[in-house]
């Protein structure tokens, strides 16, 4: 599942700057974040630790942090003018949001 969680970091970012027409429509990162709630679900399931059920969420996280760093050619994944200027921000709060959510419930409910 923490493979999955740095999979679904790599596809939600490199698939980011996807347009609608002339217009960035940014939907990797909401499901790049339903895909990580789905994840943490399941990590749910087979752990009764919600520290072990997010590692999915956090090797996103991680991964994230990683590939928004420039890379040696200086090549940044993670940038863009206009709206895509804000696309990791979008990312980060697109991909956090519902896994964050499916932990919240479980630590509530569980």
């Amino acid at each position: 599942m923490a493979v999955d969680g740095a999979l679904s970091a790599l596809a939600g970012a490199l698939l980011l700057p996807l347009y609608i027409g002339s217009v960035p429509f940014p939907v990797s990162g909401l499901i790049s974040g339903l895909l990580n709630a789905a994840l943490v679900w399941a990590a749910g399931r087979w752990t009764r630790s919600t520290r072990v059920a997010a590692l999915p969420l956090w090797t996103w996280i991680l991964t994230v942090a990683v590939i928004s760093m420039g890379g040696p050619g200086g090549d940044v994944i993670l940038g863009g003018q206009g709206l895509m200027a804000y696309g990791a921000l979008l990312l980060i709060v697109l991909g956090v949001t519902p896994p964050v959510w499916v932990l919240w419930r479980r630590g509530r409910h569980g």
